[in-house]
């Protein structure tokens, strides 16, 4: 996928993203929110793979033990999701290591219990 495709599946998400936003608001669980923007997206016809399991090695020795990515959507956007106070730096830093232990290029960051949805969305670049 080509930056400008990345970048409008990027757009898409965001949407998808918005619309949960305003249908649930916020202050559930991030697992509904997981939930309810995985189903938004398979409805505008999206590829979208929910807890993606993330082995990670260290100089070729697998540590056998695993994270997890909360969304992967056609294969190339990673979606990080969150449902509390405010972002971190340690959510930005957390969501760079996903991307660059998946070899991604981009990833979102995206906290949904916030009352205006533009104050809880990050993009996260990796070699982009």
């Amino acid at each position: 996928m080509d930056k400008e495709q990345l970048n409008e599946l990027s757009r898409e998400v965001v949407n998808s993203a918005f619309e949960v936003h305003r249908k649930l608001g916020p202050g559930l669980l991030e697992s509904v929110y997981e939930k309810a923007l995985a189903y938004e997206l398979r409805l505008r016809c999206f590829n979208v793979q929910t807890q993606v399991v993330l082995p990670v090695s260290y100089k070729g020795v697998d540590l056998e033990m695993d994270f997890w990515i909360d969304l992967l959507v056609e294969e190339e956007l990673i979606i990080e999701l969150k449902s509390i106070k405010e972002l971190q730096d340690v959510h930005f830093k957390q969501t760079l290591t996903y991307l660059r232990l998946a070899d991604k290029r981009l990833a979102l960051l995206i906290n949904f219990n916030v009352p205006l949805f533009r104050d809880g969305i990050k993009r996260v670049a990796n070699n982009f």
